[in-house]
């Protein structure tokens, strides 16, 4: 900057010299001559100054130009990069957005199939662990059943009924139907072979009076009572699975053919809601012999009987309120386990109110998870 003031100055003393020759020619005094070449000097002088520091803020504001410019290329060349990774994004998503919608297009196809992968994956984890801790009858044992057709008998009311075979026996097979006979306790279970609008009501009764049950589900009620299933699961019930087809289970020998019909089961139910189905397993009808408790054992299942029930399952000749109440009661024992049909409208009608007489008998009611683990059953005797 001051080189350039210095050059400039240079250049106002010679223009102001040539001034003076050229005023002196006009007729002006010497001295009149220097006076104004000085005044022309200093004028110039400042003038080519001012346009020197000009230049200087020009050349500093394009240097900064070129800066603000560059950045903005780097920012614009940013930007490009990122909005082409915007675009290659939208485009996947555009793309997984097709991959869901064609997957969902295919669910029925595909999914049942994925589930049931992962469900063989869980239930070969528990037969695993299962066999870690499989139980080991006494060398020569061999359980005996009084019927494949499972039916309790019962002697005085008040006490406990009398199953195909002893609590001990089953529990080397981690089969359950009835639990301990020290304290009054009910568990509380529902077969749920299809939808007729009386689940409702019976859900209804359970969460009035904040009971928790096991609702046991067969293919076709998962299929077409979705809803009905995801409510049990958000009201905190249990869901065991009843097979799939509610088949004659005494008839299937194979390992494989039984394994379907309870993975299926298991498959569908986590498609529906999310969570895994429970270890409970209760055969169709109660028909079962003993490679039916093997086969279910090994996949980690424990299979519940019933100690309690009543004929409830015939729509054409449903029981009357009374008939329903004096066998409920009046067979109710310490440890029962109670097999109710979703499908009946008396039990749709009475619930509510039975729940009532068998709080003011002094039961109380608590989830299978009690039987089979808790150690407060008969069954933990077998163990």
């Amino acid at each position: 900057m001051s080189r350039k003031r210095n050059g400039v100055r240079r250049t106002a003393g010679v223009l102001a010299v040539l001034t003076a020759v050229s005023l002196a020619g006009c007729g002006q005094t010497g001295k009149e001559a220097l006076q104004a070449a000085a005044d022309v000097a200093q004028v110039q002088e400042t003038e080519q100054t001012a346009g020197a520091d000009v230049q200087a803020r020009e050349a500093e504001q394009t240097g900064v130009g070129e800066m603000q410019a560059e950045s903005a290329t780097a920012g614009e060349e940013a930007q490009g990069k990122t909005g082409s990774e915007s675009a290659a994004g939208q485009r996947q998503s555009e793309a997984t957005g097709k991959s869901v919608q064609a997957d969902d297009g295919m669910r029925r196809t595909f999914g049942a199939a994925n589930d049931r992968q992962q469900t063989e994956q869980t239930n070969g984890e528990k037969e695993r662990q299962t066999q870690s801790k499989k139980k080991e009858p006494p060398a020569g044992w061999q359980l005996t059943l009084a019927s494949e057709d499972w039916g309790p008998s019962f002697g005085e009311p008040g006490t406990q009924s009398v199953g195909n075979a002893s609590s001990e026996d089953l529990a080397w097979y981690d089969a359950y139907y009835v639990g301990s006979d020290d304290e009054k306790v009910i568990y509380l279970t529902f077969d749920c072979g299809y939808e007729n609008g009386n689940t409702e009501p019976i859900l209804d009764a359970l969460k009035k009076h904040d009971v928790q049950a096991t609702f046991f589900v067969v293919g076709h009620f998962l299929e077409t009572a979705p809803e009905m299933v995801k409510r049990m699961v958000e009201e905190g019930h249990t869901v065991g699975n009843h097979t799939y087809h509610h088949p004659d289970m005494p008839t299937i020998s194979d390992q494989e053919t039984f394994r379907r019909e309870l993975d299926d089961v298991a498959a569908l139910f986590a498609e529906i809601t999310g969570t895994e189905l429970s270890s409970y397993y209760r055969p169709p009808q109660g028909k079962c012999n003993v490679e039916n408790l093997r086969m279910a054992q090994e996949m980690g299942y424990h299979t519940i009987f019933w100690s309690l029930a009543y004929v409830d399952w015939d729509q054409d000749n449903q029981p009357g309120h009374e008939e329903a109440f004096s066998r409920l009661t009046g067979r109710v024992h310490p440890g029962a386990v109670v097999l109710l049909h979703n499908t009946s409208r008396t039990n749709g009608e009475i619930l509510d109110e039975l729940l009532t007489k068998w709080e003011e008998m002094g039961y109380m009611f608590r989830p299978l998870s009690e039987l089979v683990y808790g150690g407060n059953s008969k069954d933990s005797a077998g163990e």
